[in-house]
């Protein structure tokens, strides 16, 4: 599936989409005044220690503290942490999953006290996970990583994980012991996606690369006040270029030249063949018009979204849960009244799929579709999860 991304800048906003055959799927925004902080490492100086929590508060130069929980607070990473994950996207920069309480999830057992690990008034390079929210402060940890094109350095695992995309074996095998020497060298790193069918010396290269950032960064924080930002992540523009731009993205569109030639020389510096594929837009509507994607993101912020037959769905999103309602609305059909709520289960099935994208919406998803009386037809409506894999 062929795949674009477009780039708008303006004066409050920079704004990156994912069109994928056409259609909008992804939407990004980065706003100048509200700049997010995920990616960024910090010194910082631990304020408070909480056992009863298992976890600690660290002044990192915000406006609120940072919240450390204890396995964030391990510098060696857990054994079921080693989850071999990818990061896919501008606000993941590999670190593990975990299962939280904390900020409102659900965590498992600490595998040590957090008294153990951590003391009032320590000087500690964290990363941010996760923005503040409301009254919350950034969510942080210890474990540094290190983002690159086709890898992520971790500095403190000697562990190798492969993108779950990378389906074969083969591929998957020849990857872990290309990077055997690098980890041998210091630090473990993941795999990314865009990786598969790289050569050795390629990947070798920004392995090096990867670690003197994170050396030369090293140095940098044992140095100089605190607390205070030691290396802030990419701006989002870079970001997405960086994680998004595959084989599969066959031209990045940008509406203007600043921006247009920086991404341009971001790309020449780890891919100079696609340089090429870096489009200045030069049209006379904006260019969100002109692929069609402001009435995209119109749609998105409705509850109800049309569907081009005439039925439409109903989006409601609670805390836990999000119901989805499929209703008939003006299509009535040319035939059978069964072969009518087909037709529309059907499309609203492939609209349900692209919203879930477009809104980021995960957790538990209920659908109501039209009740089917015949079971061939029930058959014919698919799973949502295939129409997005497919």
């Amino acid at each position: 599936m062929q795949s674009s991304l477009v780039v708008n800048r303006s004066p409050s906003e920079l704004r990156v989409a994912l069109l994928e055959s056409g259609h909008l799927t992804e939407i990004y925004v980065e706003r100048s005044s509200e700049r997010g902080v995920v990616g960024n490492i910090y010194r910082g100086r631990v304020v408070r220690v909480l056992p009863g929590m298992q976890a600690a508060f660290v002044d990192i130069g915000l406006e609120r503290t940072g919240f450390l929980y204890v396995d964030d607070a391990l510098l060696e990473v857990p054994e079921r942490d080693e989850t071999g994950g990818d990061a896919e996207t501008p606000e993941n920069g590999g670190a593990g999953q975990n299962v939280e309480r904390t900020h409102g999830g659900f965590r498992s057992a600490p595998t040590v006290d957090i008294a153990t690990v951590l003391t009032q008034g320590q000087e500690i390079v964290v990363q941010v996970q996760k923005d503040p929210l409301g009254t919350k402060g950034a969510r942080l940890t210890r474990r540094i990583t290190i983002p690159g094109r086709h890898l992520v350095h971790m500095p403190f695992s000697r562990h190798v994980g492969v993108s779950r995309r990378i389906e074969s074996e083969e591929e998957r095998e020849r990857l872990r012991t290309l990077l055997a020497p690098s980890t041998a060298a210091g630090g473990g790193y993941i795999v990314r996606t865009a990786a598969e069918g790289i050569d050795g010396d390629k990947l070798e290269r920004e392995a090096t690369m990867l670690r003197q950032i994170w050396e030369d960064l090293e140095r940098r924080a044992t140095s100089g006040k605190t607390p205070r930002l030691v290396l802030a992540d990419l701006d989002l523009g870079l970001r997405t270029v960086r994680d998004l731009f595959s084989d599969d993205v066959e031209r990045v569109v940008v509406d203007t030249p600043h921006d247009h030639q920086r991404i341009r020389e971001f790309v020449a510096s780890f891919a100079p063949e696609a340089a090429g594929r870096i489009e200045l837009y030069a049209g006379p509507e904006p260019i969100f018009d002109h692929f069609g994607i402001e009435v995209e993101l119109e749609r998105a912020l409705e509850r109800r979204v049309w569907l081009k037959s005439g039925g439409y769905i109903v989006i409601d999103e609670a805390e836990a849960l999000t119901a989805i309602d499929v209703n008939s609305g003006r299509f009535v059909g040319q035939s059978s009244l069964e072969d009518t709520i087909t037709q529309i289960n059907l499309e609203a099935v492939k609209e349900v799929a692209f919203q879930l994208l477009l809104r980021n919406i995960g957790g538990i998803v209920i659908i109501d579709f039209i009740d089917m009386t015949e079971a061939q037809n029930r058959e014919k409506v698919p799973d949502y999860r295939r129409v997005l894999e497919g």
